[in-house]
């Protein structure tokens, strides 16, 4: 396996993703969605095209917008990526690569929606929504 190539899977292992990753680098979305979802915001990795998924029959997915849809596993509710339904974006919880690698916190998106009740240490480069939306065209 490449230093960009990652795998992991859900609680239960029944589903298992390998990707490619752009950089050995992650970003925080605060925005609504994404910490309704998870119960804070959401760390992930930004994917270089869609995962492999071994177990598909096991993925079921959400439509939470009008532009994006999650997945998740059907037995134990592991959260397994994050799509953009045009253009191919797919990002996938930090969480569920392990502990391994030298991962850097790099940027933060979302982050005019993100509560005062909780901040970060790291420096990173910081998007409102409206630069998220400008950037990927949603």
């Amino acid at each position: 396996m490449s230093e960009r190539e990652v795998s992991g899977s859900c609680l239960c292992g029944r589903v298992k993703l390998t990707a490619t990753v752009a950089a050995r680098i992650y970003g925080a979305c605060h925005c609504g969605i994404c910490r309704k979802w998870g119960g804070g915001p959401m760390l992930a990795v930004e994917c270089e095209g869609a995962p492999r998924i071994d177990g598909g029959e096991h993925v079921r997915t959400y439509a939470s917008s009008e532009w994006a849809e999650r997945g998740f596993c059907a037995h134990c509710g592991t959260h397994l990526f994050y799509r953009l339904r045009q253009g191919g974006f797919h990002a996938l919880p930090l969480g569920l690569l392990g502990d391994g690698g030298d991962w850097r916190f790099d940027h933060q998106v979302f982050i005019d929606d993100k509560p005062a009740h909780y901040a970060f240490a790291n420096e990173t480069a910081n998007l409102t929504g409206a630069e998220v939306f400008a950037r990927f065209g949603a």
